[in-house]
């Protein structure tokens, strides 16, 4: 037994020692190589890119469409290899296209969500259908799935439906009063208004990315804290090392929000929590979710304080019209939720079983 220990031990502090000398030496431990792909289409609105095949996997089936939130950069679903949502998508044989509306600048203050909702999504999804020949599945995470959600609803109440089999949102948050971080800061906006807010970031232009990136890490300041520590904890665990280097690569890309599109989030999520009550009001007309006429799976994670499971389940009695509406809850943050290590064996399962299903 000591025999096996120290043997143990010394395989351990092998890999600890090669771990070490990679992150500091050598360039890192995590594979940050994106997957191969190719552009499709390219407008104001963004850039359409569809995802090489994996060699020996022949893709088939309907198309997979991503769409990002904004602030996270496009590779939030290609985070690293062995830990991304596309290479999972293309090893199980799906057609795997995304949309990236690139970075943000001071000439996109004047975008606001309705860009995204009336423009970006619908034309990115008939676009795939088209080059497809079929409805697609669309997937979003974070402020993304709102984007999909808003986006069918839209589309039905104009009498356009667009060509979607199912839809998922990970990390999506309908009730912000769930939001621990946001519900204290609510008494704060009705009291100070709106003039003040609307008249910063309509002189400011954008939400810098530098604030986007520093809030987000707020939300995990816990494990800021404790991060050293960690790390010298698993040194020997490489597995853990890339992960936490693929996080911070990605932390250090964060894009920033249009102006007005800041606004509409202070307005009407901060200040009223319209979408909790089952709509949005955008250029001039009420969308509601209860007009999603196609499947939806939402997806929490257990331990995501920007969208906590209660804020995301709030949207599962509101889609009234979806055929059916599924909730699943997975380990992990905000981000781990979509692409963590522990995301490949429950978000990323549940999702296989939902776009199987329909």
């Amino acid at each position: 037994m000591l025999r096996a220990l120290r043997d143990e031990l010394g395989s351990r502090l092998g890999a600890a020692a090669a771990n070490a000398w990679d992150r500091t030496v050598a360039g890192g431990v995590a594979d940050l190589r994106r997957m191969p792909r190719t552009e499709v289409a390219r407008d104001p609105g963004g850039t359409l890119y569809r995802y090489d095949p994996l060699p020996g996997v022949a893709p088939s089936g309907p198309a997979v469409v991503l769409v990002p939130p904004l602030g996270a950069p496009d590779f939030a679903y290609d985070l690293r290899r062995d830990c991304s949502l596309v290479e999972h998508l293309l090893d199980e044989g799906r057609p795997v296209y995304l949309v990236d509306y690139g970075r943000i600048a001071f000439g996109h203050r004047r975008l606001g969500i309705e860009h995204w909702v009336d423009d970006v999504v619908p034309r990115t999804v008939r676009r795939v259908a088209g080059l497809t020949d079929g409805p697609v599945y669309l997937v979003g995470w974070s402020l993304g799935g709102l984007f999909c959600l808003l986006a069918l609803a839209a589309a039905e109440e104009a009498g356009e439906p667009l060509p979607v089999r199912a839809v998922a949102a990970i990390g999506s948050p309908v009730d912000v009063t769930a939001v621990p971080l946001v519900a204290p800061l609510r008494p704060l906006a009705e009291v100070a208004g709106g003039r003040a807010v609307s008249a910063l970031y309509r002189a400011v232009g954008s939400w810098p990315a530098p604030l986007v990136s520093t809030v987000f890490q707020l939300t995990t300041v816990d494990k800021m804290v404790t991060r050293p520590l960690a790390i010298l904890s698993r040194l020997d665990d490489r597995d853990t090392l890339a992960q936490i280097e693929a996080v911070d690569h990605m932390m250090a890309s964060m894009h920033g929000y249009p102006g007005r599109v800041f606004g509409q989030l202070f307005h009407l999520f901060l200040r009223s929590n319209d979408l909790a009550g089952g709509s949005l009001q955008l250029a001039g007309r009420e969308v509601s979710l209860s007009s999603v006429k196609v499947p939806v799976l939402a997806v929490g994670g257990r331990d995501d304080v920007i969208a906590p499971l209660r804020a995301v389940r709030r949207a599962v009695p509101l889609l009234t019209g979806a055929p059916e509406v599924r909730f699943a809850t997975a380990p992990g943050g905000h981000l781990g939720v979509l692409t963590g290590r522990r995301a490949r064996t429950t978000t990323w399962p549940a999702l296989d079983a939902f776009l199987s299903e329909h």
